[in-house]
């Protein structure tokens, strides 16, 4: 079983697949700061000082509070400015791997293009005979 795990976890694929999902996770919260600290607080003063994390309503009477996390203590909160900036936060990492994904795909499809033409393979035996008879026909 040890020497299976071994063939498992050398193979690339995996390896790959673990490089990826550690850059995916730093990624994300590359994106994460980007939406909480830059874009939201933007947002928010073009719509007069808003912050969209503190938009709330409680689903209890016992949450009288003005800030999300005080609210979540008094009880059932309905946070939906934490699900829009979850959304904004979805949607710009959607847009930059999409643009990502095209960038490859076009350097995938440039190489392709300028790869050189393989070289025409030699014509068989009979067909290089019969050019040759040909030839010296034609020169009579």
């Amino acid at each position: 079983m040890l020497k299976e795990f071994q063939e498992f976890i050398s193979k690339g694929n995996v390896m790959d697949l673990a490089v990826g999902v550690i850059i995916g996770a730093a990624f994300g919260k590359i994106v994460t700061s980007l939406v909480d600290d830059v874009i939201m607080p933007i947002v928010g003063a073009i719509f007069g000082g808003l912050d969209f994390n503190n938009y709330f309503f409680g689903l209890s009477s016992n949450v009288h509070s003005t800030s999300l996390a005080e609210a979540k203590k008094e009880g059932a909160v309905f946070a939906y400015g934490s699900f829009i900036t979850a959304v904004l936060n979805f949607l710009i990492l959607a847009f930059i791997i999409f643009l990502m994904v095209k960038a490859v795909n076009n350097l995938r499809k440039r190489l392709e293009r300028e790869k050189p033409a393989a070289a025409a393979a030699p014509p068989p035996a009979d067909v290089q005979l019969l050019t040759e008879i040909r030839d010296l026909l034609a020169k009579k």
